[in-house]
């Protein structure tokens, strides 16, 4: 299910120079905002929560995701690039899934890895607010890879779509709405997190039960149905 080829070329187009400026800007300007905070305000467990909750899972995370999922496949089946990839004695599931392993690989690097260090900054892991937030990220990566490259592999439009779900979406209906809480990638990761933080510290509208069924029924699905999508490419000569 894993080929090395596809995952190498992957790698090559998500690490370009104009995707990894932007990679590795969101990350910058989280350390940035924790240094300024520990300097202004000390260590505070709320405020460090309030800051990882706010912008790094609720903003950088689906962000990247957004970079990582829909650069994995969306610009080769813009340029017609596809064909060459698809021509090959290669499954297309198969294709799908090394695409989907390289997009969480990158997404988990960018978000999970900055948001540690953004919480040790801000208070030290103090009562594991910097370890639930990781987990947060490293589990909201996988469900986000998931759905951005599904929708790179449906739309020629996914950039757009992508940014609007992950800035209106998730950072204000899936914040400040109830309803749209339970259909929200950063709630259920939040309820993960929940369970590994402090008292009261991080909350999340969704059990965890729940949120752990939600992530793994959404990023099975999405994965199965791109897949799909991909068999119905033809390409010229298959007719």
């Amino acid at each position: 299910m894993y080929n090395p080829t596809v995952a190498r070329l992957t790698y090559r187009a998500l690490l370009g120079r104009r995707r990894a400026l932007i990679l590795f800007a969101l990350p910058a300007l989280l350390l940035l905002i924790a240094a300024a905070v520990r300097a202004f305000n000390g260590a505070d467990d709320q405020i460090a929560a309030d800051v990882l909750g706010g912008f790094a899972l609720a903003t950088m995370v689906p962000l990247i995701g957004v970079i990582a999922g829909t650069g994995a496949i969306g610009p080769e089946i813009d340029d017609g690039s596809i064909v060459y990839l698809l021509s090959k004695p290669v499954k297309r599931p198969t294709i799908i899934f090394t695409k989907l392993i390289v997009a969480i690989a990158v997404t988990m690097v960018f978000s999970a890895v900055p948001t540690f260090l953004a919480g040790m900054i801000l208070n030290g892991n103090g009562q594991q607010v910097a370890v639930a937030y990781t987990v947060a990220a490293l589990v909201a990566s996988i469900a986000y890879s998931a759905l951005f490259l599904l929708l790179g592999t449906v739309s020629r439009h996914a950039v757009v779509i992508g940014l609007v779900y992950a800035l209106v979406w998730e950072a204000l209906f899936g914040s400040l709405i109830s309803g749209a809480k339970t259909l929200s990638v950063q709630q259920w990761a939040l309820a993960v997190a929940q369970k590994v933080s402090g008292e009261g510290l991080v909350t999340s509208e969704v059990g965890l039960s729940t949120a752990l069924a939600l992530l793994i029924g959404v990023t099975v699905a999405a994965t199965w149905y791109a897949g799909q999508k991909l068999r119905t490419l033809k390409l010229a000569g298959e007719e």
